[in-house]
């Protein structure tokens, strides 16, 4: 179990061990990931000490200038910032570093490195099992005492490429309707995380075979699920084929999120397949487990585009005026959209043309630009503002997307005709 050039030596460490007590030892994910040789362009590190934890990490962000926040004052719970790392230290739970490592989710989790001794403690064996590539319990009140831990099963197997063992899986299906008690943004933040991974959707159908996600997505069946792996395989050929395309799918707009939650309008595409087909109980779906105004309409705004899209598609590409209120609907999401109608057999010669159009930004159909202003029609047409102003401005960008009009005095002259 070598540690050099890892985060399990001192020196990747932005500050000085000297600073720390010598019962301090570094826990969790770290550990873990340093074990299997995963490397991470940022550090994440987290520390268990006997006592003062927050007195010691305000003294370490005061010594290097760096962010400090207290994260739970009861528990003892404080986080510095570096530039380049996260730094969590909290406060022992239980009289010893032993016991701590007993109340912890799964064995591979529960091993600890000693920074002053260089040394590793591992008293669940979770060495054997990182060897193993399985993810065990270390006991099942544990799991129960936190219910969330049911769910991140699935995620971190995700994560590592690992399986479950089967006594852990059968406890998470004994105690699966817990999760239902669970706080929303909490299980917003796992499903978040399968989502956005390739290897996350073989584990969400695993999870909702063990009868997890039945609480939060009561709509979703085994063919919606098999719909997220398709779109997977989907997005990596075009990430192969047309990489601008795979651009667009892994992109998102105006929004920041926080370090770790992922945003991207293919995770939206695969997050449409899990909530009821009908709007309205889509949104409150989505609201429920507490995603953002942004994300609840990109994923809202693809069922749309895609609902539109089923009803008008024969055998044939679509007619101008209807791609038109096709690029309307879906907005920024039609790649999701698009990459859908793909997963559900669309041929590609229906779907490619349609989105070369919408990854060219002056195209007269997916981006029209206004060729007339209502100041225009009220001022050049003798027209009262109103209604119908907005009407007729709906209907030029239609003829325009249609060829029938390309400037200005066409469109204006457009609009005599119809009035």
């Amino acid at each position: 179990m070598a540690t050099e050039q890892s985060a399990l030596s001192p020196k990747t460490w932005p500050f000085s061990v000297s600073l720390l007590p010598q019962q301090a030892y570094l826990v969790g994910g770290s550990v873990r990931d340093a074990l299997l040789r995963r490397q991470a362009d940022y550090l994440d590190l987290d520390f268990v000490l006997p006592e003062r934890a927050i007195a010691t990490a305000q003294g370490i962000a005061k010594h290097y200038g760096a962010g400090f926040v207290v994260l739970d004052a009861e528990h003892q719970i404080a986080r510095v910032v570096f530039a380049n790392a996260t730094v969590d230290f909290a406060q022992q739970v239980g009289p010893t570093i032993y016991s701590d490592l007993h109340r912890r989710d799964f064995t591979i989790n529960a091993i600890a490195y000693s920074p002053h001794s260089e040394t590793l403690l591992d008293p669940l064996n979770g060495w054997a099992d990182l060897q193993r590539k399985t993810l065990c319990m270390v006991a099942a009140e544990n799991l129960e005492d936190d219910p969330l831990r049911l769910l991140r099963a699935y995620r971190q197997a995700a994560q590592l490429g690992f399986s479950l063992d089967p006594i852990t899986q059968q406890t998470i299906r004994d105690l699966a309707p817990a999760l239902g008690q669970m706080a929303a943004e909490r299980v917003r933040g796992e499903l978040d995380c399968l989502l956005s991974l390739p290897e996350g959707s073989t584990l969400l159908e695993l999870a909702w075979q063990d009868g997890l996600l039945q609480a939060w997505l009561p709509e979703v069946d085994r063919s919606h699920l098999e719909r997220l792996s398709t779109l997977d395989q989907l997005a990596a050929q075009y990430h192969e084929r047309w990489p601008e395309f795979s651009q667009l799918l892994h992109g998102w707009v105006k929004e920041q999120t926080t370090p770790g939650l992922h945003r991207s309008w293919l995770k939206a595409t695969k997050l449409s397949q899990l909530v009821p087909a009908d709007l309205v109980s889509a949104e409150a779906s989505l609201a429920r487990l507490k995603y953002s105004r942004a994300e609840q309409q990109a994923v809202l705004s693809i069922l749309k585009g895609w609902q539109y899209w089923q009803q008008h598609q024969g055998d044939r590409l679509l007619p101008l005026g209807q791609q038109y209120q096709l690029f309307k609907l879906s907005g920024a999401g039609f790649g999701g959209v698009a990459l859908l109608s793909l997963a559900c057999g669309m041929p590609e010669a229906l779907v490619l043309p349609l989105i070369q159009r919408f990854l060219t930004p002056h195209d007269p159909v997916a981006h029209p630009q206004p060729l007339i202003t209502g100041k225009d029609l009220v001022q050049g047409l003798a027209l009262k503002p109103g209604p119908k102003i907005g009407e007729l401005l709906e209907a030029v960008q239609l003829a325009q997307a249609e060829g029938l009009v390309s400037c200005r005095e066409e469109a204006l002259d457009w609009v005599k005709r119809q009035l």
